[in-house]
């Protein structure tokens, strides 16, 4: 009997294994070939290899930016952590809701100044609107350090499926790097804009079916939250279907603000921006993206109905995986995890992209080689995007974490560090230069040491003046980064010291102006063929 369940388990790998690999060749092979796809000009620019010649529209966008929010992070991290510790988890749904009408205000009006002076980097703009060289760099180095964790989350999400399929070793995930680094480097951002349009069927097609055949097989919703609701407080770390204690509540509701304040400051996050063709097609995504957030809150309870069928692992990241090798004929679990992992690998290659991008215009480009041309520079960004991706490699052998969503977290805590220069930035130049330098240096300090006296976990226990807050890490590190900026720019002001030049003008956030041409931009690449 042993035996033949043993023989059956093997199969069931093999099959789905077989299923996995066709997939993932196949989404490769679109990812060499996008090197041509919408290209009007040479990828030896930055404008074309790191943002696609700005000529996505609302379709494109709104897969692009989809594979690139909807991660292995929401396959795999989320159900983990609700997994794990219960209704806290959820906290990634309403997060998820409340960005969408910041992204409907702001981004369009980040798009709007970025297109009017060619910047193709949040620092670039930063660098233009402050004429702060420090502070620009700051804000290139703290995009490249929180992108880190971030890239290193969608690497786990194929170590989890690799291995629930019984693949073991690191070797398929270098293989599953190497072709990753291979595309990137050959079709720059347009690679993980074709393969998302396959990520994301393959996506909806498993979440569909699991949620309609699941329930079905463990005994329907009532029983599902039944079990759930049993299980979790017999947990080491005690979880809750629902936060009862004033501490899980504050945690709950700061985790979701300071993810929401966040998303859309990641570098891969606002290179997607930048590479839609107006303003108006970021705003209609602002509207459309939501529809992702219900596909969020359906995968988030695969999380309790894998409580529910008895799923048992020392390791929550693997619940899902374990879930769909339960239930799911082996067939459609090659297809779920080949979702999974190419789920991964899109917004791993805008990310490096993205990071790319920062270090090429911001560190190398503006303190390095300042002469450099326009297709050496595309070739840094090119080589830096596969350095990217093995810093990614060495968060998951170093980083001390017991749940994958614990590497985004982290990465959350450092990019809320650039609100005050790059979101207050759009509205007002009253800040200074040198305040926000101090600030940011007040914000990570203060971010990173508290992550890291919770063993790199998102929450903080502050005790403030006899008030106890039990909170995200990343929204007091704000706070104290706001309190220097805004303190120290008074003071400054209060002074008379007088910063460096502001080289954008008003006329540059005028988002309906969209048919005026930039004021500044990089020359043109060269047209394909010439």
């Amino acid at each position: 009997m042993l035996a033949a369940t043993i023989k059956e388990a093997h199969e069931t790998h093999a099959t789905a294994l077989v299923v996995f690999v066709l997939l993932f060749a196949f989404v490769t092979v679109l990812g060499f070939v996008a090197a041509r796809w919408r290209r009007a000009a040479s990828l030896d620019h930055l404008d074309e290899w790191g943002l696609a010649g700005r000529r996505f529209g609302t379709v494109v966008t709104w897969f692009l930016l989809g594979g690139d929010l909807y991660t292995a992070y929401t396959f795999v991290a989320v159900p983990a952590l609700i997994f794990g510790a219960g209704a806290l988890g959820f906290f990634a749904l309403p997060y998820t809701i409340i960005v969408y009408p910041l992204v409907f205000m702001v981004m369009p009006r980040f798009w709007t100044v970025c297109r009017a002076n060619g910047y193709v980097t949040p620092a670039d703009f930063v660098r233009g609107r402050y004429g702060s060289q420090p502070l620009a760099l700051l804000i290139a180095l703290t995009g490249i350090l929180a992108t880190m964790p971030y890239i290193a989350l969608q690497l786990v999400g194929i170590q989890v499926v690799l291995g629930a399929m019984g693949v073991s070793g690191d070797w398929p995930l270098v293989i599953a790097f190497a072709i990753l680094a291979a595309y990137t480097y050959s079709s720059g951002l347009r690679a993980p804009a074709l393969i998302a349009l396959v990520k994301d069927t393959l996506i909806w097609i498993t979440v569909l079916v699991a949620v309609i055949y699941i329930p079905s097989k463990v005994g329907g919703f009532d029983n599902i939250f039944s079990a759930a609701g049993k299980a979790l407080p017999t947990r080491d770390t005690p979880g809750a279907l629902i936060p009862g204690k004033t501490d899980a509540q504050v945690a709950y509701a700061t985790l979701a603000l300071g993810s929401a304040l966040a998303l859309f400051l990641y570098p891969h996050a606002l290179t997607g921006v930048l590479s839609a063709k107006s303003a108006q097609t970021v705003r209609r995504n602002a509207a459309l993206l939501p529809a992702y957030s219900f596909m969020l809150g359906l995968i988030a309870l695969l999380g309790y109905m894998a409580i529910a069928r008895g799923i048992s692992v020392t390791n929550p990241n693997f619940a899902v995986p374990d879930l769909f090798l339960n239930v799911f004929p082996s067939w459609f679990v090659g297809v779920a995890f080949a979702a999974i992992a190419i789920g991964a690998l899109v917004p791993a290659a805008v990310m490096s992209i993205a990071a790319a991008n920062l270090f090429t215009r911001n560190v190398w480009r503006e303190h390095v080689r300042p002469g450099i041309s326009h297709a050496q520079e595309a070739q840094v960004a090119r080589l830096t995007s596969l350095v990217v991706k093995v810093g990614a490699l060495l968060f998951i052998i170093l980083a001390p974490v017991k749940y994958a969503i614990d590497f985004q977290l982290l990465g959350g805590v450092w990019i809320s560090q650039t609100i005050p220069s790059i979101v207050i930035g759009l509205y007002t130049r009253w800040l200074h230069g040198w305040a926000l330098v101090a600030g940011w240096v007040a914000g990570m300090a203060t971010g990173t040491a508290m992550a890291i006296s919770q063993g790199f976990k998102p929450v903080y226990p502050l005790d403030l003046l006899g008030v106890h807050i039990n909170g995200y890490t990343a929204l007091f590190a704000l706070v104290a980064n706001l309190v220097v900026s805004f303190g120290l720019t008074a003071i400054l002001r209060a002074a008379g010291s007088r910063d460096d030049r502001d080289e954008t003008r008003p006329s540059d956030f005028d988002e309906l102006a969209e048919d005026v041409p930039p004021r500044r931009r990089p020359p043109e690449p060269a047209v394909v063929g010439d």
